[in-house]
């Protein structure tokens, strides 16, 4: 019975490894990397290693994810395509600055 968790185990790292090596998105590849560090944590502690299972949940999925999870937040923020006027809506149904400009004649000012 253990020795087939362990198969499972050994097999769950291998394919969150190579989802996170093969992964093109950051985000998902960050997640992977999180999910990995949790099993290997699991791991150490089949291999009755708490201490070290402690360590790997806490500095190698915890900390280690949260950092990159930031970064990748920070880079989106950074390298974000600026908006065009073309692209920011303006609630008045795309006519923009017509309806302003048509407003300004009518009515009479007071």
């Amino acid at each position: 019975m253990t020795g087939g968790f362990d198969v499972v185990l050994g097999l769950a790292l291998l394919a969150t490894a190579v989802g996170t090596l093969a992964s093109r998105e950051l985000f998902r590849a960050i997640v992977m990397f999180i999910v990995f560090g949790l099993l290997m944590a699991l791991a150490w502690v089949r291999l009755q290693a708490p201490d070290i299972a402690l360590a790997e949940a806490a500095i190698g999925a915890g900390l280690t994810g949260v950092l990159l999870l930031d970064t990748l937040g920070y880079l989106r923020r950074r390298f974000e395509r600026p908006r065009t006027q073309d692209t920011i809506p303006t609630g008045k149904g795309g006519r923009g600055n017509q309806d302003r400009q048509g407003q300004q004649g009518e009515g009479g000012g007071s």
